[in-house]
């Protein structure tokens, strides 16, 4: 049985080989637990506990999974419900390390596995965008190149541990950044009115409240524990956006675009809130903590 997250995009000039959107989604039950080993974290209202990077959370079991994942946030491990991968995990387990576990491995190999994943995860991040833009008809003209930088990106995650360890992720985020910009400007420039360029803006705890941001860049805007309710994004660029606590209730977000579930996640909803179909509406929003 596929996952409800799985859904299937036919790129342009690949018909016959729909991209599934759950390879770019954290599959735990092929990952041998690396985001909650790999990572850091520090004792916060997200984490219940200071932890150092490679060192396993005390709530990893023997079967990499994790001993309270059905009550995360009431234990004090919001941080970890918000968190997604974009399939780095099973990639680096099953791809990059052929099935080899951290916990059998040499130190060696399980160091180099904790190194290696935050690069692929940077990677897949990079893939879940160029493959939504791809589907986006107003980025036609720019279809060949994405094609072109999504093919080099995907090779570049199936490369040896070596190779990516020594590779400059920043450098190549900053040439797909390109195209992704122009992309934007194209899908933006098809939504009537003017548009707010609110790229970067600190809006932190701002107002919005009925805002009209159809078609508005908020490339990289601060929006934490902003207030959007029943604000129109409609056909807004999201990508990078800092959604913590923002209050999207009853906000329009169809057809915005580079918006993430990590990003989404962050965020308050409520069953009125319109979504973009790349995306699902956390359990969260509704259910009584």
């Amino acid at each position: 049985m596929r996952s409800r997250y799985a859904a299937d995009i036919r790129l342009e000039g690949m018909q016959d080989h729909p991209v599934d959107l759950i390879d770019l989604r954290g599959d735990c039950a092929n990952c041998f637990g690396l985001c909650c080993v790999a990572l850091p974290f520090t004792a916060s209202a997200d984490f219940a506990m200071d932890k150092d990077a490679g060192t396993p959370c005390r709530n990893l079991q023997d079967d990499h999974r994790c001993g309270i994942h059905a009550r995360l946030r009431q234990s004090g491990f919001s941080g970890c419900t918000v968190y997604d991968c974009f399939g780095a995990g099973q990639k680096v387990s099953q791809v990059t390390f052929a099935g080899k576990d951290w916990r059998t491995g040499s130190r060696e190999d399980a160091r180099r596995m904790f190194d290696v994943f935050p690069v692929v995860r940077q990677l897949q991040e990079l893939l879940w965008y160029l493959t939504e833009a791809l589907t986006l008809p107003a980025a036609r003209p720019l279809h060949a190149e994405l094609r072109e930088i999504r093919e080099t990106t995907e090779e570049l995650t199936r490369r040896s541990p070596q190779e990516l360890a020594e590779l400059d992720v920043s450098a190549h985020r900053q040439e797909v950044n390109v195209l992704l910009l122009k992309t934007s400007e194209l899908a933006r420039a098809g939504v009537r009115g003017r548009k707010k360029n609110r790229r970067g803006a600190d809006l932190m705890g701002a107002r919005l409240k009925g805002a009209d941001l159809r078609g508005a860049n908020l490339r990289g805007a601060y929006l934490i524990a902003a207030d959007l309710t029943g604000a129109d994004l409609r056909g807004a660029d999201l990508i990078g956006a800092d959604l913590r606590d923002t209050d999207l209730t009853d906000a329009d977000l169809t057809d915005a675009f580079f918006l993430t579930q990590p990003q989404l996640n962050a965020a308050r909803g409520s069953a009125g809130t319109r979504l973009p179909g790349s995306v699902t509406r956390p359990v969260h929003w509704t259910a009584r903590l």
